[in-house]
């Protein structure tokens, strides 16, 4: 169930909410993997055509972001979830849904029909929530295939 006063609207990754919140899940990636925490995520990804980043305010405070990056032709049916993130404060409050349900809302909405999603074993929290959104786990692809702390998950999108 979604907060009446949560919204969630298209920003640049590079604003300085979007930085901000990147900046903390990198921070919190860090700590779980023992590493930088970036990973390979560009704010360029989400400023290109098919792409979006989202980042949800709760009464104008900035408190969750994620991101769509295109696979391109490698699966041109297909979109990614990237840079998911809800601030520890905020999480148990249903934010991790709402964001989610807007990043495939905004999928459909570009035609894509498949959404996938990489994530980490030390990160069983999200495992949960993309099992318990309809999400299936499937092989490593792309940047994942040789990580062993790596999941990937997909789902096929139905109509709005």
């Amino acid at each position: 169930m979604e907060p009446s006063d949560l919204s969630i609207e298209r920003e640049d990754p590079s604003s300085p909410d979007g930085a901000m919140l990147i900046g903390e899940l990198s921070a919190e990636l860090g700590e779980r993997y023992g590493d930088d925490g970036g990973g390979d995520f560009e704010p360029e990804e989400a400023r290109t055509p098919g792409s979006a980043f989202l980042v949800a305010r709760l009464d104008g405070r900035p408190v969750a972001c994620g991101a769509l990056r295109p696979f391109g032709l490698e699966a041109p049916h297909a979109v990614e979830i990237r840079r998911m993130y809800v601030r520890p404060e905020m999480r148990g409050q249903h934010m991790s849904r709402s964001i989610l349900a807007a990043l495939e809302k905004a999928a459909r909405a570009s035609g894509y029909t498949h959404v996938r999603l990489e994530t980490g074993l030390r990160q069983p929290e999200a495992i949960r929530l993309y099992i318990s959104a309809g999400y299936s786990r499937i092989p490593r692809y792309g940047r994942c295939v040789g990580n062993p702390l790596s999941a990937c998950f997909e789902k096929t999108l139905g109509k709005d």
